[in-house]
């Protein structure tokens, strides 16, 4: 049995219609979408921090033995015997073992060098590096003063922080926060507009303290048994930096 062939050619040409009408249609509901027509409401971005000034509770020496010799196995072994003399000063200082770390250890080879010479091996030197941290600061002086009289001879200084800082720093974040939002008012007020809720926030935290001190001892000192280096914290400063955006009202 044969179908006519206008038969056939009726569905055909209706999906061509139908996807001439829809696609046009489907074009424009992408390209305009929902409040397409509608501003976006005024905002304020703003920055303000927050910082405040407290006595550090602890300090950290960092502190090292350099040994020399004609062979690698005597320099280290020269080394292990001074780093011994070190840490028994630091027990009798009352430094507690979790208190001490080894920060590095290295060996290298030395040469003489002389103009149109090969390089001439000197011997090799041995270093071992240690941070301390001493949580009596009353205890400063006397224990870089102990390590030095057992061997030390490397001492990169002396540097002060805090053993916790959420209180100063949620302090500090209170002053921000109430920086930032007494600037966001006069903005607002000078806009003649009302301010509306703040729409975000972020933060970051920073702590800044003087450059570590250096270690420093004077003969005068030396020749007296009960002197000791004298040592100063100091104030570290704890600071909060914030940024906010806020609406406004017209």
């Amino acid at each position: 049995m044969t179908r006519s062939p206008f038969r056939l050619l009726m569905p055909m040409a209706a999906a061509v219609a139908l996807a001439g009408v829809s696609a046009p249609a489907l074009a424009q509901s992408m390209s305009e979408p929902a409040g397409h027509h509608m501003m976006a409401p005024p905002h304020l971005s703003l920055a303000a921090y927050g910082e405040v000034k407290v006595a550090p509770d602890m300090a950290t020496i960092n502190f090292g033995v350099m040994t020399e010799a004609a062979t690698a196995a005597e320099a280290m072994r020269q080394n292990a015997q001074y780093m011994e003399r070190v840490m028994a000063a630091l027990r009798r200082a009352g430094i507690a073992e979790r208190d001490i770390q080894t920060s590095g250890l290295n060996l290298s080879a030395q040469y003489d060098y002389q103009q149109d010479q090969p390089p001439r091996l000197r011997g090799y030197q041995a270093t071992n590096r240690v941070t301390v941290t001493v949580r009596d600061l009353s205890r400063v002086g006397t224990t870089a003063d102990a390590v030095v009289g057992a061997g030390v001879n490397q001492i990169d200084g002396i540097s002060f922080g805090l053993t916790d800082r959420t209180a100063a720093e949620d302090q500090a974040r209170r002053l921000a926060v109430r920086d930032l939002q007494r600037k966001a008012g006069l903005y607002a007020e000078a806009l003649g507009v009302q301010l509306g809720g703040i729409r975000g926030l972020s933060e970051g935290t920073s702590m800044s303290a003087p450059p570590p001190m250096p270690y420093a001892r004077s003969m005068a000192m030396e020749s007296a048994a009960d002197a000791s280096t004298s040592v100063s914290p100091g104030q570290l400063t704890v600071r909060v930096d914030i940024s906010g955006v806020y609406d406004l009202n017209r």
